[in-house]
């Protein structure tokens, strides 16, 4: 592990701070996805079967609730309060989605830097590179390549099912607007 962070070089420090960041977006947004917190399954089934519901404004189908409660709204406000619900559970991925661009090309730069090192000391005289830097330079190009993909990778499966959860919250939370409403014939 050592030898890892001592090869990617100066990389290590930003591959770090993408690594910390993705990891902290992906473990609140994995708990901020939570099925109790978007849409309790009792007040979903409240709504479907046509009972009243007291939305607690704690979960982001309670506060739409909560808004057409207070403000007899028409369903275009509630659907636009449903908007921003579902804005609000799309925090931190675009950030994620910054990661997941950044990583590689961090790599990427790395492993430009290090191949750079190898050849920019080649002996004039012999042709070859001097062996210390040519063992760092291609260690660099190596970590940091590994590194920014190891970063990458997971940030973008887990970006891919958050954001597929998300919509799946909106179409559900938009079903249920339908419902108290009535389905706008088009």
């Amino acid at each position: 592990m050592k030898e890892l962070v001592e090869g990617a070089g100066i990389f290590i420090y930003p591959l770090g701070v993408c690594s910390l960041v993705a990891a902290f977006i992906i473990v609140e947004r994995l708990y901020g996805l939570l099925k109790h917190r978007v849409c309790p399954p009792e007040m979903v089934r409240k709504v479907s079967e046509g009972e009243a519901v007291d939305p607690d404004g704690r979960s982001a189908l309670g506060r739409v609730l909560r808004f057409s409660r207070q403000n007899g709204a028409d369903k275009s406000a509630v659907k636009a309060v449903a908007r921003v619900e579902v804005n609000r559970l799309e925090r931190g991925l675009v950030l994620l989605e910054m990661v997941i661009g950044a990583a590689p090309l961090l790599g990427l730069l790395g492993t430009v830097t290090g191949l750079i090192r190898v050849f920019a000391n080649i002996s004039g005289v012999t042709g070859l590179p001097e062996p210390q830097a040519f063992v760092e330079g291609v260690a660099m190009a190596l970590t940091t390549t590994v590194i920014g993909l190891s970063i990458a990778i997971p940030s973008l499966i887990a970006n891919g099912y958050l954001q597929r959860r998300v919509e799946t919250y909106a179409v559900q939370i938009e079903s249920l607007i339908d419902l108290m409403y009535g389905v706008d014939e088009e």
